[in-house]
């Protein structure tokens, strides 16, 4: 499930089937295709055995999501199975049929959970409940994968959302961290949450989108409806002015989070533990004393 709550307005009639799947692998091959496989093979996203739990949020990324693995398993030799997993945190109506119409037309064949997340949110967080829902979220994403049986949970963060989270945590949280393509999750044992759609970028996942013909959900949130992160939105607004100036500012940004020289950083933090600048300097300068 992508950060991004955009909601993708389709006028256009929805393609066959067969004609949106094949465009993943000749229209969108370079733009979407290839860089979903280059993620998966460079970072080690998906090994023989494993059970992949798809986060289906109902959104354009989750969707589009979806299909690349069904597509990378029908073409792939490496074995493994996939389980098309979507919460209802308590959507309206009109949303959870949307998320149940768009999947059957995709053929994706849809496990769904219900929880009251919604409703726990609204009551503990209201003022600001867009990242205690994701955490809550994730959390029933996670236990429900390992009741399925998965060791992996596949979430649809794209390249912005990956530039974007990097830009927030510096400007609005004083460090610097960004998405990883794989992590551990922190209270379930034996599972991954794994971002194979983290070299994709958002304005191609629109483009196949309403090219598909395919009216994507918003986040479906009954707390704060349309809205959506003012902070990302801040963000998001600036990467796209930066663009105007240097194009190739976005790349630069992701870049940064694999070129980090830790040469020239005054402190990093490790688990628990921070390393001031002092301490680095030490232990590159071991005949440096103590003044």
């Amino acid at each position: 499930m992508s950060s991004s709550c955009q909601t993708i307005l389709v006028e256009t009639p929805k393609l066959p089937l067969d004609d949106i799947e094949k465009s993943l692998t000749k229209t969108y091959r370079k733009d979407i295709f290839r860089p979903f496989v280059q993620a998966i093979n460079e970072y080690e996203l998906v090994e023989p055995g494993d059970k992949i739990a798809i986060g289906i949020s109902g959104g354009k990324d989750s969707l589009l999501m979806a299909k690349l693995f069904q597509e990378l398993k029908r073409h792939n030799k490496i074995p493994f199975e996939l389980v098309f997993l979507s919460m209802n945190p308590g959507f309206r109506d009109v949303n959870l049929e949307l998320l149940e119409t768009n999947c059957k037309y995709l053929n994706i064949p849809l496990t769904i959970r219900n929880s009251d997340v919604f409703s726990v949110v609204q009551k503990i967080a209201s003022e600001n409940p867009c990242y205690m829902c994701a955490r809550m979220r994730r959390g029933f994403l996670y236990n429900a994968a390992k009741e399925l049986g998965c060791n992996k949970l596949a979430l649809g963060h794209h390249f912005d959302d990956v530039i974007e989270t990097t830009l927030l945590n510096v400007f609005y949280n004083g460090t610097f961290k960004t998405m990883v393509p794989k992590i551990k999750a922190e209270n379930f044992e034996d599972i991954e949450l794994i971002r194979p759609m983290m070299f994709i970028k958002e304005k191609d996942i629109i483009r196949w989108t309403v090219r598909s013909g395919i009216q994507a959900m918003n986040c479906g949130c009954t707390v704060v409806a349309e809205k959506t992160s003012s902070k990302r939105r801040e963000i998001k607004e600036m990467i796209a002015g930066l663009r105007k100036i240097n194009p190739n500012v976005d790349a630069h940004i992701f870049n940064a989070g694999q070129n980090v020289n830790l040469e020239a950083i005054l402190g990093y933090q490790k688990g628990e533990d921070k390393v001031h600048f002092n301490t680095l300097y030490r232990e590159r300068n071991p005949k440096t004393k103590k003044e």
